[in-house]
């Protein structure tokens, strides 16, 4: 699976939690935290959000670790 992204800050403990679900499933991602790269910040704003974690998978666009939407996207993702 390509084109996963997590947002992130570097002490945020559901960014924490959302890595290690991703890592125990077997899925690879791409991190960019937005508090060394200004760049992911506007990223993140651009989509009209506020906070983090968010993570991108395909259409999919999930903030904080909410576990039923990753099965969801992970589902249609891999379908």
């Amino acid at each position: 699976m390509e084109n996963v992204v997590v947002y992130t800050t570097t002490n945020c403990p559901h960014c924490k939690q959302v890595k290690s679900f991703l890592a125990d499933k077997g899925i690879s991602y791409e991190e960019r935290n937005i508090e060394l790269n200004e760049e992911y910040a506007q990223q993140v704003y651009d989509m009209g959000v506020r906070a983090v974690p968010l993570t991108v998978i395909g259409d999919f666009k999930i903030l904080g670790m909410n576990k039923l939407q990753f099965d969801k996207a992970l589902a249609e993702y891999n379908a």
